[in-house]
C-alpha cells in the first residue's frame, strides 16, 4: 500500500509540474505622481524673496528665529508625500563675517550626515543675473534629511533649506518622493528672486 501511495505521490508531482519554469522578471514599486505644477509664493508670508513653489505644497507662517541677523522660518508641507521642506532665511546684513558663518553652518549640518550617508554629491548652482548663488546637496542613504540647499545673493540675503520625511529613514522606500521633492527644491533655488 504504501508503495502504491509513493507512486501516486511522485506521478502527482511530475504531472502538476507540466511546462516549463519561468522566473518571475524582477518588480519594482511604481508610485505615479502628479506632474509639478508651480505658482508664486503667496505674498502674505511677507518675504524678501520669491519663488515659485508647487501647488501640492502648503505654506505655514512665518516665525521669528534666534540668530544674529534678523532670522526667521516657514515650511513647505507635503501632506500627500508625508514630507517637508522647512525653509531658514538670515539677513546677512552686508556683514562679511555673517555670510562666512552662515556658508560654514550650511555646510556642516550636511556633513553631519557623513555619518549614515552612503554618498554626498553636491552640486552648485549659480545664476549671475538674477545674483543667486549656492549649492544642493543630495543625501543618499539612510539618512534623516535625503536633500538640502542654500541659496545667496552674498550681500544681504541667505536662505537654507532641508527635507525631512515622516517616516523612518529607509532610502529605498522613499527614493521616488524624494527624487520628486528634489525637483521641486532645484525649482527654488531656479526661480528665487530677491528683492
Amino acid at each position: 500500500m504504501a508503495k502504491f501511495f509513493y507512486a501516486v505521490l511522485l506521478m502527482g508531482l511530475c504531472l502538476s509540474c507540466g511546462g516549463e519554469y519561468v522566473p518571475k522578471p524582477k518588480a519594482h514599486l511604481r508610485l505615479d505622481y502628479p506632474e509639478a505644477k508651480y505658482k508664486a509664493i503667496d505674498e502674505q508670508l511677507e518675504l524678501p524673496f520669491t519663488f515659485e513653489v508647487n501647488v501640492l505644497a502648503s505654506k505655514t507662517e512665518t516665525k521669528p528665529v534666534s540668530a544674529t541677523t534678523n532670522s526667521y522660518g516657514f515650511n513647505l508641507e507635503y501632506p500627500s508625500l508625508r514630507g517637508t521642506v522647512f525653509l531658514t532665511y538670515k539677513a546677512i546684513e552686508n556683514n562679511e563675517k555673517n555670510l562666512k558663518n552662515f556658508l560654514r553652518d550650511a555646510q556642516n549640518f550636511t556633513q553631519k550626515h557623513t555619518v549614515k550617508a552612503d554618498e554626498i554629491p553636491v552640486t552648485p548652482y549659480q545664476n549671475n543675473k538674477r545674483k543667486v548663488y549656492g549649492a544642493f546637496a543630495e543625501v543618499k542613504g539612510n539618512v534623516a534629511s535625503p536633500a538640502q540647499f542654500y541659496v545667496t545673493d552674498s550681500v544681504n540675503h541667505f536662505l537654507t533649506g532641508s527635507l525631512y520625511f515622516y517616516a523612518k529613514p529607509n532610502y529605498d522606500s522613499i527614493l521616488p518622493a524624494t527624487h520628486y521633492l528634489q525637483k521641486d527644491i532645484k525649482h527654488i533655488m531656479e526661480t528665487i528672486i530677491w528683492e
